[in-house]
């Protein structure tokens, strides 16, 4: 009885039907019932489409009439509505939905909808730097825009159509043989169209961007459980390796109040020895590198002798100086210097702290604390008697006013 239901239905209301369906599922999460229900119906309406025959190869965009040129996003609607099913084997839905937007843009590119920036980048296999890659995303993004924009600016311009011819109805009679409809009305449908499926070409690209990205991270994952020969990742192994970490942190914890800290590695050769487990901690180890000997061996190392030793010495010598330290020795030497400033830092700052501001001056050889107290009385006395002479003012009396 539904198929019988089904295939009674007309075109027209089947789309609008899958159409509605399509909006709900886009802006909210839907029950999967209904999202597997509109892409039978959708699936229903490719069907119907392709026994009437209403587009050909042959056409372009120009050759297609305003009423049929919604059917040109029903692989678009049937790709976005597969997406979302809910299914164990995730990439047979992706490839499903990949499948269908190609169809579609493939069909779009044939009745000349496709952008010629989108033809080009498709020609040259894509963007390869992040640049072009975010180049093509900005130019995506503003076409998008602009037809939403579009869109909305034609439902206003439509509604004030409305709106206007429901009041002009009301106020003046219609006459018998007047035309109702405007001829403005199939050219802004046509227009609606269009910028709507030009709108769905910049959806369809960024999804298959996207779904293309999450096939290759679904096929990593499977191989690399076919590798580890597991079904999928096992949480008890990852409880045992957070136990085992646990364990070591809460032992070294416990071994730290016992164990002397071991001394600096400062060889990067004999770390990395230690890190793979080539070596131990407590053996001994000398960071020094010998360094690189160019020229005869038996020449380079000893005071050659005669002129035809020294040239044979210099064959194949660097032009320039060589190194003569490591890097860990050239550490150690700056490690040392720091030491020693910071020690006398220290020290200054001792000194500076100390009491030598409260001590009395020091006297100098053949001095006596006497003489000095005589002679700073003396010197005090003698200041007093000249400021008793002399007042505050006495010689500035001809630069005051009444002076």
């Amino acid at each position: 009885m539904g198929e019988m239901k089904m295939q009674e239905i007309s075109l027209p209301a089947l789309f609008e039907q899958s159409r509605k369906i399509h909006s709900i599922a886009s802006e909210s999460t839907v029950d999967q019932d209904i999202v597997k229900k509109g892409c039978e119906l959708l699936r229903q309406c490719e069907e119907m489409v392709t026994k009437l025959g209403l587009f050909s190869l042959n056409e372009t965009k120009d050759d297609i009439s305003t009423a049929n040129l919604k059917y040109i996003l029903v692989p678009y609607y049937l790709a976005e509505l597969t997406e979302k099913i809910a299914e164990d084997n995730r990439i047979k839905v992706l490839k499903v939905s990949q499948a269908k937007l190609k169809e579609f843009i493939s069909f779009c590119e044939t009745m000349e909808l496709v952008p010629e920036e989108e033809i080009e980048t498709s020609t040259q296999g894509g963007a390869n730097s992040f640049a072009d890659r975010r180049a093509k995303k900005i130019a995506r993004f503003k076409r998008q825009r602009a037809a939403e924009s579009k869109l909305l600016e034609l439902k206003e311009r439509k509604e004030r159509r409305g709106r206007s011819t429901k009041a002009a109805a009301l106020s003046t009679p219609v006459e018998t043989g007047e035309d109702d409809v405007s001829d403005d009305d199939g050219e802004e449908e046509r227009e609606a169209w269009l910028t709507t499926i030009s709108l769905a070409l910049s959806k369809a690209f960024d999804l298959l961007e996207m779904l293309n990205k999450e096939e290759e991270m679904l096929s990593a994952i499977n191989e690399r459980q076919l590798q580890d020969g597991e079904n999928e990742f096992s949480q008890i192994v990852l409880d045992e390796r957070t136990k085992k970490a646990e364990t070591w942190h809460r032992d070294a914890a416990a071994r730290a109040h016992y164990t002397k800290p071991a001394a600096p590695i400062t060889c990067a050769t004999f770390a990395q020895d230690v890190i793979e487990g080539r070596a131990t901690v407590s053996q001994a180890h000398e960071h020094k590198h010998q360094p690189l000997i160019f020229g005869p061996a038996s020449l380079v190392g000893r005071n050659p002798t005669t002129e035809r030793e020294k040239i044979a010495a210099q064959v194949f010598q660097p032009h320039y100086r060589l190194p003569t330290m490591s890097i860990e020795e050239a550490g150690l030497t700056e490690m040392n210097m720091m030491n020693e400033w910071q020690e006398r830092n220290m020290k200054l700052m001792e000194e500076a702290n100390s009491s030598w501001y409260k001590d009395g001056p020091k006297l100098r050889p053949g001095e006596d604390d006497e003489e000095d107290d005589d002679a700073a009385q003396d010197k005090a006395r003698a200041w007093d008697d000249w400021k008793d002479d002399n007042p505050r003012g006495a010689g500035n009396k001809k630069l005051t006013p009444c002076g």
